[in-house]
């Protein structure tokens, strides 16, 4: 039995937790499709990478390195400089 809620999804990378479809390192377990909200591709890629997103990129996780165009995108964000 887990110890979180069945909905929540947690990081085996950093162990943050969080509700929200492509949100973390490395999720587990695998999410459900879902729907770009910058490009309106549906897929199952919690590292889903478009180029509406590239020409955003503002933050990097300082845990895995991951880039994202919001904070609250990434599990440990901090703004990238010039950004």
């Amino acid at each position: 039995m887990t110890d979180h809620p069945v909905n929540q999804t947690i990081c085996p990378t950093c162990g943050a937790a969080t509700t929200a479809t492509g949100h973390l390192c490395r999720p587990f377990p695998p999410v459900e499709p879902f729907v770009c909200e910058y490009c309106g591709a549906q897929t199952n890629d919690p590292r889903h990478m478009c180029y509406p997103q590239v020409e955003h990129l503002a933050y990097q996780c300082i845990h895995c390195g991951r880039l994202a165009p919001r904070a609250d995108a990434l599990c440990h964000p901090k703004r990238i400089a010039g950004a």
